[in-house]
């Protein structure tokens, strides 16, 4: 299983702050996803994983309301705030990111 301090520094580079309870929840939920390559990746130019990530993650496991437009300009936004990774975007870099954005690490934390 994969641990959150192996994310950290990465984390850090974009978050404002690091909060390590939330992080470490978000690798817990992405368990076995983080051991292939491919599925511990976010690929902002794959249009189907982007709208997985907007329900499964965003309405899903946050629970947010937001509309469909309102999400898919959050989730642009991470994708433009880690443009510097290329196509290696971390998938538990990028959750953390969205969570953050909508005022939900305290509650992953929790």
């Amino acid at each position: 299983m994969a641990d959150a301090s192996e994310y950290a520094e990465n984390i850090k580079k974009y978050a404002k702050g690091y909060n390590q309870a939330a992080a470490e929840k978000i690798v817990g939920r992405l368990g076995i996803a983080l051991r292939n390559r491919d599925s511990s990746i976010v690929a902002c130019s794959d249009s189907v994983e982007l709208d997985r990530i907007r329900e499964k993650w965003c309405r899903g496991k946050l629970g947010l309301p937001h509309t469909q437009s309102e999400l898919d300009a959050a989730i642009k936004a991470v994708c433009d705030q880690m443009s510097a990774e290329g196509g290696s975007k971390s998938r538990v870099t990028f959750y953390y990111l969205l969570a953050e954005q909508f005022g939900k690490l305290e509650a992953l934390a929790g």
